[in-house]
């Protein structure tokens, strides 16, 4: 699942691979909106982990991984 967060006050967004489905992800992010953490966190397929502060989450966006082509092709 990739998922991208928009931070406020941040020039890029960031973006994940999850090994989470999209309802999981949902669920974690509507409980740290709710208060119940002061910080999302995430971690992805590598085992790495992303901590954003819920209080400056701009938006979340949820998403298939992308297949990324490799090589060239003649057309």
């Amino acid at each position: 699942m990739e998922v991208k967060i928009g931070v406020q006050h941040a020039p890029r967004e960031i973006v994940l691979e999850s090994g989470l489905n999209a309802e999981e992800v949902e669920r974690l992010v509507a409980d740290a909106l709710a208060g119940k953490s002061q910080v999302l966190s995430l971690e992805d397929e590598r085992g790495r982990k992303v901590l954003v502060p819920t209080d400056r989450l701009a938006y979340i966006e949820l998403g298939e991984p992308t297949v990324r082509k490799v090589g060239f092709s003649a057309i």
